[in-house]
């Protein structure tokens, strides 16, 4: 007797949920990025929102909101209402940073749905342009022909360049010192004034001086060449195997309901279809769209080879 209410309630939540995707979005979204503004992850998260709000007919608002490696603006995120209408876009630091922090109020897995990958960022290998270096192998050869002079610049401690930086290390079999700084443009600043020898970070900050001669990109981590730097060859062609990315990316509270993710995964992937695309990867910027699934699983082996890297070569935040 009591089995048609059940049905008929079960019956009801399905339309609703059905009902939900079809009118979301019915208000302004936030965007939180837990960074300040400025720099690839700001102007990207920026261009994504306007277009979603060009093709729902809703502002998807981005609020800046910088502090502890972006632990706070994340944390916002975690503790919101899983409606989707609070979002996160971050870089692939949101990941890795809790695996080299003491403590954080939440847990990438439990506690965020992953919507969409926005997009890869391969990283430059850049190197002193007065060094004999022109390559993966001519790096090997220069370290291990001197061995303890070379220094590689970190422009934050964990990550995507420091992990790329620990990774090329062990992957060639060389040694160097690694060198933390308070962001990139100090380290850029000592690469070109040759107080170090090299630094690993998105392509983007380093074309400039690569195309002035100031410094020389001898490598690039993604696994193909790139668009905008096709005379680069890439690690693996020395060193099998070996790539390495920062990314960008688009949550939502954990628990978001599943039609509004697909909605969101679909407006984004929309969005990067035409002249944003375009727009990016002559940054550097690398695009391959897919569900909310395939981001789930990207996410997931990413964090098992950070953490990795972290583990050996024991990266800490003090």
């Amino acid at each position: 007797m009591k089995i048609i209410p059940l049905l008929a309630a079960a019956a009801f939540g399905l339309c609703a949920l059905a009902a939900s995707a079809q009118t979301y979005p019915s208000r302004p979204v936030r965007v939180i990025i837990p960074f300040p503004p400025g720099g690839t992850l700001d102007t990207l998260g920026r261009a994504v929102a306007q277009k979603l709000a060009e093709q729902t007919g809703q502002p998807f608002v981005i609020e800046n909101k910088p502090g502890g490696n972006g632990i706070i603006g994340a944390d916002q995120v975690a503790k919101a209402p899983a409606d989707g209408y609070t979002l996160l876009f971050n870089a692939s630091t949101f990941v890795t940073a809790p695996m080299t922090m003491k403590s954080v109020p939440y847990a990438v897995v439990r506690d965020f749905s992953p919507i969409a990958l926005v997009a890869k960022a391969p990283l430059s290998v850049a190197i002193n342009k007065d060094l004999p270096v022109t390559d993966i192998k001519s790096l090997q050869a220069y370290a291990k022909a001197n061995p303890g002079k070379m220094t590689f610049a970190v422009g934050s401690v964990g990550s995507a360049g420091h992990l790329a930086t620990e990774l090329l290390k062990r992957s060639a079999g060389i040694e160097y010192t690694v060198v933390p700084y308070k962001g990139t443009a100090p380290a850029f600043q000592d690469l070109i004034g040759g107080q170090i020898a090299g630094f690993i970070d998105p392509i983007l900050g380093s074309l400039q001086y690569h195309r002035s001669g100031m410094l020389k990109v001898v490598a690039v981590t993604s696994d193909k060449r790139t668009p905008n730097l096709p005379e680069v060859a890439t690690v693996a062609e020395s060193l099998p195997g070996y790539e390495f990315y920062s990314w960008y990316g688009l949550w939502a509270p954990a628990k978001a309901p599943q039609d509004i993710v697909r909605r969101l995964n679909a407006e984004v992937n929309k969005a990067l279809a035409g002249e944003l695309r375009e727009r990016f990867t002559q940054q550097g910027l690398l695009f391959a769209p897919g569900s909310a699934e395939d981001f789930a699983r990207f996410q997931e082996a990413d964090m098992a080879k950070s953490q990795k890297v972290i583990t050996e070569g024991q990266i800490r935040v003090e």
